[in-house]
Order: structure tokens, then C-alpha cells, then sequence
């Protein structure tokens, strides 16, 4: 399916309305696994062409976003990433895990930036970054495509390394569905139960009366009404 490339239209406004000189695009993955980290990548591009075929992660084949992600690597100007595992995830809520691992990621980065743009309608960053929020952004803007595909390939690479590197993982089939929800994910699941690297807090364990006692609740009702959804999100 045909698409338009990303631009750097958001990052010359920015540039223009606020004077920032340098800017970072920012994406996450892994909202809505069931097991593995959320991963958030900070990339900063400048201006310059981007690579061919450069578009959100999960518009690409496997492939091509592997090889993507190497080039895009030497291309950017700097990038970074920043991860929440699950048990921060299970303590904190998904929005507070989000920006920890955003801001994990921005402050990896050689530079600070004077502005983000964050994928997505929601600004999960906050004070005090100045942030500009795109929906789709990981389609029409550089930076946070790249931002996307390398994001993408680096969290992937991390699923399938538990999946071999620890036999009892194998029946999760993590290098396939990368912590998603997919059906061999479920079986395994119910047979099984949870791994350390599952996200205990989440409602999938309502279904398990099996393991339906391994269920964390978080203390924090504040954390919990902030939670922004998404766990039955499948993008793997």
C-alpha cells in the first residue's frame, strides 16, 4: 500500500515557534505485550534526506525494518533508548512506566534536546520537556520514524533472546510474537503461567483462573486511573 514519506514539517515548526535548535523524536513499543519491557527510543535526525522507504516500524516487512534499523543507526545524529521493565510496569502504571523509559532514553542521548515530538495524541513526558504531540507521528515525521524502526528491531532482538536463551522460555514463543498476545503466547500461558518477564498486573490473568493468585495490584489508585489502555493492543 502506497504511503506518503515522513517530512521534517513538524521539526521546522518547532524550529520556527519556538526557537529549539535541537530536536528529538520520540516513539515507544511494547504498549501492549504481555511480557517483556516498554521500550522508548530518542532520535535525532537534524534535517538532512532521510533513508529510503523510512516509515512507522510496523508498515515494514521484517526485512526491510531490520535493515532499516542498521542504516538508520549510522544515519541519525544521535539516538538512544530507554526501557521500563515489567515489574516497573506492574508497580507504576503503563503512562508513569512510559515516561521513565522516555526519559531514560532522552537523557542517554550525547545532547539534551530543546524539544521532543511524541508519537501519539498524549503527552505521557511532560514538564519538563518541550513536548509537541503528533498522531501518527511515527508516518509523517523523520525523526520519530526512526525513532520507530530502531525502537522496533531493538526490542524484538531482546524478545527472542529470552526465547533462546533460557529453554524453559521456548513454549512462549517470545522471538515470534515478541511478548504480544499471540495464540501460542496464550497457550503457553495457561499451561505454564507467567515468567518473571510478564506484566503481572494486567487484566489477561482475570481470564487464568490458574494463576488468577499471581495477580499484583497496584497500591497507587492515582497510577491506576492514569493507566492508558492498550493491553490488548496487538502490533507485533
Amino acid at each position: 500500500m502506497p504511503y506518503e514519506p515522513p517530512t521534517h514539517t513538524v521539526e521546522r515548526s518547532l524550529r520556527a515557534t519556538t526557537g529549539a535548535k535541537i530536536v528529538a523524536g520520540v516513539d515507544e513499543v511494547g504498549r501492549g505485550a504481555w511480557a517483556g519491557p516498554v521500550t522508548v527510543c530518542a532520535a535525532i535526525t537534524g534535517l538532512r534526506r532521510a533513508p529510503e522507504g523510512l516509515t512507522d516500524s510496523k508498515l515494514l516487512t521484517i526485512k526491510r525494518r531490520n535493515a532499516l534499523a542498521v542504516e538508520l543507526e549510522r544515519w541519525v545524529t544521535a539516538y538512544a533508548l530507554g526501557d521500563a521493565t515489567p515489574q516497573e510496569i506492574d508497580e507504576l502504571g503503563m503512562t508513569a512506566a512510559l515516561r521513565l523509559a522516555a526519559v531514560r532514553a532522552l537523557e542517554g542521548l550525547p545532547v539534551r534536546p530543546d524539544a521532543v515530538i511524541l508519537d501519539g495524541k498524549h503527552d505521557y513526558l511532560g514538564s519538563p520537556w518541550q513536548v509537541r504531540t503528533v498522531i501518527k507521528g511515527d508516518q509523517s515525521c523523520i525523526a520519530v520514524a526512526a525513532a520507530s524502526v530502531i525502537a522496533k528491531v531493538r526490542r524484538d532482538a531482546v524478545m527472542a533472546e529470552l526465547q533462546t536463551g533460557a529453554e524453559e522460555y521456548a513454549a512462549y514463543a517470545f522471538g515470534a510474537n515478541a511478548g504480544y498476545p499471540s495464540p501460542v503466547h496464550k497457550a503457553a500461558l495457561a499451561e505454564l503461567g507467567p515468567t518473571p518477564h510478564h506484566r503481572l498486573s494486567w487484566a489477561y490473568l482475570d481470564a487464568m483462573p490458574r494463576w488468577r493468585h499471581l495477580k499484583k495490584v497496584r497500591l497507587s489508585a492515582e497510577a491506576a486511573a492514569l493507566e492508558s489502555g492498550g493491553q490488548l493492543g496487538f502490533d507485533f
